[in-house]
């Protein structure tokens, strides 16, 4: 959202404008920050945070200007000053005051502020499109480790098998750990067609492993629909860009079309959009006049959004959340939940309630605060809580089990850990390992062969290249087929059709 500025004097004021109802306008740069996860797509990564435009200006001023009088600055500039003159070599005076703003930010110990230079916020500003290169995830830094909090549908990230809350530990075998979340990105973002390899720590206690991900185009579409049987139909929307809504409405018209009599919101691994679209997506499914969700200034009370008398979905709704779900889709499920009645299904929301407003400065440099929280309909703030299912359904094992190296060979007589999450995934889609033990036996052999048969590959029991993605691509589907929270989510709505 934009924030006017009044100038009186010397200082600048911000006049407090909370999110508008439908329609902004603002400078391009400013339009595309404007979104509810600040969408870092720089060709590798998403790095979703509620913003609300363009916030306060910022002057980078020197210590001798007599019209700045800031004695809280006073020890700074001092510091400043002492390292100029007595630094045995010479310093980078750009690169410094990067550090001292970065320094600032990292001591307000929020994950979702950033400072981004000038080179990042370029970058930044070339990356953020449609379309764009890169490996699809979302990812925040916390307590000085990079995360995923959900992957792209259908993007590299996704295939490779990222799940919420991995830990990025290094890139291409450089250690990551105490970088923000810019500097991450700078180093996972690469063009199509080329590789980049992530290591990767799953549970606290767990061994670490590498992923080697191909970078490629990161896919527009961002909302699926299909009829499933019993006239159900299942749409998933796989963040809250700019077309989404627009996606949504001729979504529902097909399914409509086809003879939809329920349906089943899917917004798992979705980390969010553009509050607009939130807003507009939310809408749908709420009454009119009641609450969508809540929107509090810093010094002021909250605002409450409403809904129209618009367009609304007739259909008994459920909505399928998880751990990957974040901003923009919280704020849809808030909206469900407390002014729709509608279930939610799945297991709790990740948890983000604070709004960023991110803002140019003179250089061309960027600085992102957070300066704002939203609430759902009835004032709950959800920040680092989540939002908790009506209906919890737990993942199935297998799907937290670790990506297999397709390059490492594993054969009889061997004993690893990847050799154990083989040998789990084997189980998993039908094929007997025996004892699940991490040691690559007769057994285990056999039951590679297997597979390897009814892949139609070369049938000599070890497991690499070609017969490692087909085991994956197995348990994908498995995991597809057999989606514990879509069936939950079906039989909700075929006991409330009964009604």
């Amino acid at each position: 959202m934009e924030e006017k500025e009044n100038n009186a004097g010397n200082e600048e004021e911000t006049k407090y404008q909370p999110p508008a109802k439908r329609h902004i306008q603002m400078k391009p740069f400013s339009l595309v920050m404007l979104i509810f996860g600040l969408v870092l797509a720089t060709a590798t990564v998403t790095f979703f945070a509620l913003t609300t435009g363009e916030g306060k200006v910022v002057e980078v001023v020197s210590p001798q200007n007599p019209a700045v009088d800031r004695k809280e600055f006073k020890k700074l500039y001092e510091a400043y000053d002492e390292m100029k003159k007595t630094y045995y070599n010479d310093i980078d005076e750009t690169l410094i005051i990067d550090g001292a703003i970065n320094g600032m930010i990292e001591a307000l110990g929020d994950p979702f502020s950033d400072y981004l230079n000038e080179k990042e916020a370029r970058q930044l500003n070339e990356s953020i499109s449609s379309s764009f290169e890169g490996i699809g995830a979302e990812i925040r830094e916390s307590d000085g480790y990079i995360s995923v909090v959900s992957p792209i549908k259908n993007s590299p990230a996704e295939r490779a098998g990222l799940l919420p809350n991995d830990l990025i530990v290094a890139v291409d075998g450089e250690s990551i750990q105490g970088m923000s979340s810019s500097e991450a990105v700078l180093l996972i973002r690469g063009e199509k067609g080329s590789t980049v390899t992530l290591t990767v720590r799953r549970g606290e206690m767990a061994e670490p492993f590498d992923v080697k991900i191909e970078r490629d185009v990161i896919p527009i579409e961002t909302v699926y629909a299909e009829l499933l049987d019993n006239k159900i139909a299942h749409i998933r929307i796989t963040s809250f860009s700019e077309h989404t809504y627009e996606e949504l409405l001729a979504a529902l018209d097909e399914m409509e079309a086809q003879g939809m009599e329920g349906l089943i919101v899917d917004v798992r691994q979705n980390p969010g959009g553009m509050l607009n679209t939130a807003i507009d997506i939310s809408d749908l499914f709420v009454e009119k006049d009641k609450n969508l969700f809540q929107y509090q200034g810093k010094g002021h009370n909250p605002e409450v959004y409403v809904a129209s008398g618009g367009r609304k979905v007739e259909v008994p709704v459920t909505l399928v959340i998880d751990d990957g779900s974040a901003s923009a889709s919280e704020i849809l499920a808030g909206a469900l939940k407390e002014s729709a009645n509608v279930p939610l299904i799945g297991i709790k929301t990740y948890g983000k309630g604070t709004v960023q407003t991110p803002k140019d400065l003179a250089d061309g440099s960027n600085l992102k605060l957070t300066t704002a929280k939203w609430l759902t309909p009835d004032g709950n703030w959800i920040h680092e809580k989540g939002i908790e299912p009506d209906i919890e359904v737990q993942y199935p094992s297998y799907a937290t089990l670790p990506f297999l190296d397709p390059t490492v060979e594993m054969k009889e007589g061997m004993v690893s850990p990847a050799i154990k999450t083989a040998e789990e995934m084997l189980d998993a889609v039908g094929y007997d390992p025996g004892e699940i033990d991490g040691l690559y036996d007769q057994k285990t052999e056999e039951a590679i062969k297997s597979l390897q048969k009814s892949l139609s590959l070369t049938v000599d029991g070890v497991l690499v290249g070609e017969t490692t993605f087909g085991l994956m691509n197995e348990l994908r589907e498995k995991m597809q087929e057999e989606d514990p929270q879509l069936l939950k989510a079906k039989e909700v709505l075929l006991e409330q059709l009964k009604k």
